[in-house]
Parts: structure tokens; sequence; C-alpha cells
């Protein structure tokens, strides 16, 4: 499964751990890769995708610890780490789950990222460095980073799209509602065979019951 760190997915996360530490469910037989992570920070930063997804899941579940995929925007050839991070993913993933930006971004897909598009180096937009902050304790604040492209988001079996909060009731208000394209790359899930959207009342406060 591909998996995101942040506040969104904290409440899945709290009951995976839950549940394994209840017997129901074991990440024994799993493989776990990072979505993204921010570059230009030391490996230990507590606001880097790596050390946030141990904390919120990793670390209170039995996954094997050479089952735990994460990029390193500190390696000294990006290009060749990103491409072995899609070798290492090679089948399609069973699960991928998302959040979604203020501007439609998935994972660090900006607007306008291609649709055919592998693990890669990224810039940052502006809105995007600047929602990074409430991450950090300092003032370091990356400006790019690496990210799961939108063609392997795209091809996995099944999504999950989390957005929670009324500053997120717009972007899901387009990217249900509006154009399907690339200027939105959450629209593009609206074409993926299994993608499930969970929003909390405040998220889905612009939807209305037409269509569904």
């Amino acid at each position: 499964m591909c998996l995101p760190s942040g506040t969104t997915p904290a409440g899945i996360y709290a009951e995976m751990s839950r549940s394994v530490r209840a017997g129901l469910a074991s990440f024994q037989r799993a493989r776990v890769f990072v979505l993204d992570e921010f570059g230009g920070l030391s490996p230990d930063d507590p606001g880097s995708s790596r050390q946030m997804l141990r904390r919120q899941l990793i670390d209170a579940v039995d996954l094997p610890s050479a089952a735990f995929h994460f990029l390193d925007p500190g390696d000294s050839d990006v290009v060749r780490h990103c491409r072995d991070y899609d070798a290492a993913i090679a089948d399609a993933f069973d699960l991928v789950l998302l959040g979604i930006g203020l501007n439609g971004h998935l994972g660090m897909n900006e607007p306008g990222s291609p649709m055919d598009g592998s693990t890669r180096r990224v810039e940052l937009h502006g809105a995007t460095i600047q929602s990074s902050a409430r991450y950090f304790t300092h003032q370091n604040l990356p400006h790019w980073g690496l990210t799961v492209g939108l063609k392997t988001i795209l091809e996995s079996k099944e999504v999950w799209l989390l957005a929670n909060g009324a500053a997120k009731a717009e972007i899901i208000q387009q990217t249900v509602r509006g154009d399907i394209s690339a200027s939105n790359p959450a629209s593009l899930l609206r074409r993926h065979p299994d993608c499930s959207l969970f929003v909390d009342a405040d998220a889905g406060a612009l939807l209305d019951n037409a269509g569904h």
C-alpha cells in the first residue's frame, strides 16, 4: 500500500493500530511505501513524511522493518533513486490513501503534473509550501520534494481520497462537480474504477445529493 503522512489520515492510522493491538489485523505480510517526501530536510526531521508516518502508524504495528519503503531526497543520485523506488513498487498498489491539497494536488503532484508521471523530484507551489509549515518547528520550509507519480496512483487497484475541514469544501466541490483535468489532479480520480471519497460534514458542505 501507498500511504501519506499528515493530519488527514491520523484517525485511520489510529484505528489501524488499534486493530493490530486487538489481534484483528496484521501487517506481517504487508509492504508500505511512503507517498512523498520533503526535500532539503535532515533525515531525522520530525516533520518529514518518513518520520511522521513512523510515529502515526509504522512503530505501532507489526510491519517488518524491511517492508517499510521511503523516499530519500538526500540520495546523491535522485533520478536513480526514484527509478529504483518505482522498481520496488513493481506491481500496482493494492491500496493508496490520499489527502487532497487546497489546489487539488495529490501527494506532491501539483496542478499540471503529467498523468503519465512516475516517481520524481518536483517543485512545490507557494500554497503547498505555506501549508507545510504546520509540520515544522523551524523556518526552513521545503520548496521541493519527491513524490510517487500520477501514473502509479491512477494504476492502483483501490484509492481512498480523504478530506476534512471547511477549508477543503471548495476543492472537494470542484473535484466532484468540476471538469476532469490535470489542472485539478484530484479530479482525475473520477476515472478510477475503484476510488472512494471520504469527507466530514465541513469538507462536504458544498456538495448536494444530486448526482450521487
